[in-house]
């Protein structure tokens, strides 16, 4: 039940936005040398590592070995800022939905080496196929500037966020039913019209000033 709605979802949103992910494709290619895609691998369902892919938001090289990125990173482009801010650069990761590495709803997969120094708790996480969207993605859905004010940036993702993150893709395993991930899927739309209405009004005000 599970894979089949994510693979009628995905392959749907991949039609109807195929449109905009054209545009952002072109624009991207406009503003800066470099691929399209940036991938990134990640560690899935039981342990087995695959790509992960994303719209590029930084300058060619810029996102090597890339782990995290904080605040105003000068990395990142002027297109880049606004993928970042909308959500955009996420939505190539439909694809890790179709190809089936990813599930609409589930924990968010990260980097082999973070699962490595907490491998007895992704013993329990990676059970189920890492998400497009979970608790930790609504929860933390501004992780960048949250990290952008710490003086230790890793340090504190490792000693803080991560670990509620962990807390919390347990939890979403715990409580986890199809009409679960319609809520999450439902929520996670709300939370970015919302965040998208407050960058363009913020913008707004800029403009103005």
């Amino acid at each position: 039940m599970k894979r089949i709605f994510d693979f009628v979802v995905s392959a749907a949103g991949l039609i109807i936005l195929s449109p905009l992910l054209l545009l952002v494709a072109i624009l991207i290619k406009l503003e800066s040398a470099g691929p399209i895609f940036f991938k990134q691998q990640r560690m899935g369902r039981e342990f087995r590592p695959f790509l992960i892919y994303k719209f590029r938001s930084m300058r060619e090289g810029g996102d090597a070995a890339l782990s995290l990125t904080v605040g105003a990173d000068p990395r990142i482009t002027r297109m880049g800022k606004y993928l970042r801010a909308s959500k955009i650069d996420e939505l190539p990761q439909l694809f890790n939905v179709l190809k089936g590495d990813m599930s609409l709803v589930g924990p968010r997969p990260e980097v082999p080496r973070y699962v490595a120094l907490f491998r007895r708790d992704y013993e329990d996480i990676l059970k189920v196929k890492p998400g497009l969207t979970d608790l930790a993605s609504l929860k933390y859905s501004d992780e960048a500037s949250i990290l952008g004010e710490s003086m230790n940036p890793e340090q504190d993702y490792l000693t803080r966020l991560l670990p509620d993150k962990i807390r919390l893709a347990k939890e979403y395993i715990e409580r986890s039913s199809f009409w679960f991930d319609v809520k999450l899927i439902v929520g996670t739309i709300i939370k970015l019209f919302r965040y998208q209405q407050m960058h363009a009004n913020s913008a707004a005000r800029n403009n103005v000033q």
